[in-house]
C-alpha cells in the first residue's frame, strides 16, 4: 500500500466511525455548552420511569436507593457491564461482564429499552478513564446515537449524561481531575460535540455526580470529618483483602450519588430525604449519620443549582 492509499484508507475509516468530525472540528467552549443547556424541563408531576445505561459506577444499589428516595411508583431498569463504553453498549464492541452485571430482575436489553418509549428519562454513562473513551471509543458519536434513538421513540424523553469520576490515586490529583475534567472533557469533548449532532432544541442534561463528590469531600476534609465520614476514602469500597478500592463507591458514596440523581430527575431539593435505605438485594445499606446525610443533601442542592446544567432552571 502506498502512503497516499494508506492515508485515504485511514480517512475513510475515520469517516465511517465518525472520527472525521473529531479530527477537523474544534470542541465547543464550555460557555457554548452552558448556553445550549440553559433551558428547562417542566418539573415532573409524579413518579418517573428511568433507564440506566452504564457500568459499575451505576451499579445495582445506587438506582435502588434512588427508587427509595423518589415518589412512590418510581420504576427503573438497566443494562450494565464492566467498564463499558457507550460504543460497546451500542453493539460495536464486546461488553465485558455482561452476564454477571445483568443477572438481576431490573435488566432490560438496552436497544429494546431505548426503542420502546417506555421511559420518561434515560441516563447514559460513559466509561472512565474518560480520556480513553474520547480518544478511542468515540464518546460524543455514541452519546448522540443513543440520544437520537431515544428521541425517535419518544420525542419528550428526558436525556441525561451521568458525569462520574476517576481513580482516587490519579497522578494528576483526584480533586484536580474532578475540577478540570468537568469542562475540558465532560462539557467540551463529550456533551458539547454530541449536542452538535442533535436537532436544535434537543437536550442532554447533566447529572453532575463528580462535581458533587468534589464539593462534599472538600467540605468534609475542611472540617476534619463529619459524622461517620472522615475523608474521601470513607466513600469508597474495600477489596476482599481490606485494601481501598480506588474507583467504586460504598453504600455512603452510592447514597450521595443517588441524591444527585434525585435532585436532577425530580427538580426537587434533597433536603430532608431519608438516609436509612436498603440495597438492591434488600439488605440494609450502611447509612450516613444524620449530620453526614444533612451535609450530603445540602451540598447536592447547592452544586446542582449552581451549575445550572440539569434542565432545572434557566
Amino acid at each position: 500500500m502506498t502512503r497516499r492509499s494508506a492515508l485515504l484508507a485511514g480517512l475513510a475509516a475515520l469517516v465511517g466511525g465518525g472520527g472525521l468530525y473529531t479530527l477537523f472540528s474544534r470542541p465547543p467552549s464550555a460557555a457554548t455548552v452552558r448556553a445550549r443547556l440553559s433551558g428547562t424541563h417542566p418539573a415532573p408531576t409524579g413518579p418517573l420511569s428511568v433507564f440506566h445505561l452504564g457500568h459499575s459506577l451505576v451499579n445495582r444499589d445506587m438506582p435502588a436507593m434512588l427508587a427509595q428516595l423518589a415518589p412512590a411508583g418510581h420504576r427503573y431498569d438497566s443494562q450494565l457491564g464492566w467498564g463499558t463504553t457507550l460504543q460497546a453498549h451500542w453493539g460495536d464492541a464486546a461488553i465485558n461482564g455482561f452476564e454477571a452485571e445483568n443477572a438481576h430482575p431490573r435488566f432490560r436489553p438496552a436497544h429494546e429499552a431505548v426503542a420502546s418509549g417506555d421511559y420518561d428519562a434515560i441516563v447514559l454513562t460513559e466509561m472512565v478513564e474518560i480520556r480513553a473513551s474520547i480518544r478511542w471509543y468515540e464518546s460524543p458519536e455514541y452519546l448522540a446515537r443513543w440520544a437520537e434513538k431515544a428521541l425517535a421513540a419518544r420525542p419528550d424523553v428526558r436525556l441525561y449524561l451521568y458525569e462520574t469520576w476517576h481513580q482516587l490515586d490519579d497522578p494528576e490529583g483526584w480533586l484536580t481531575r474532578l475540577d478540570l475534567d468537568h469542562e475540558r472533557y465532560w462539557l467540551r469533548q463529550v456533551l458539547g460535540p454530541a449536542l452538535r449532532k442533535l436537532p436544535k432544541g434537543a437536550q442532554i442534561h447533566l447529572i453532575p455526580a463528580g462535581p458533587v463528590l468534589a464539593a462534599f469531600v472538600r467540605a468534609v476534609e475542611a472540617r476534619g470529618g463529619v459524622g461517620n465520614v472522615r475523608d474521601r476514602s470513607d466513600l469508597f469500597a474495600r477489596n476482599d483483602d481490606g485494601s481501598l478500592d480506588v474507583i467504586h463507591l460504598n453504600d455512603l458514596g452510592n447514597y450521595l450519588v443517588a441524591l444527585v440523581h434525585f435532585a436532577v430527575l425530580y427538580h426537587a431539593s434533597p433536603l430532608g430525604l431519608p438516609h436509612l435505605l436498603t440495597k438492591a438485594d434488600g439488605t440494609p445499606a450502611i447509612a450516613p449519620g444524620p449530620e453526614t446525610a444533612q451535609l450530603m443533601q445540602e451540598v447536592t442542592a447547592q452544586v446542582v443549582d449552581a451549575l445550572g446544567l440539569s434542565g432545572i432552571r434557566a
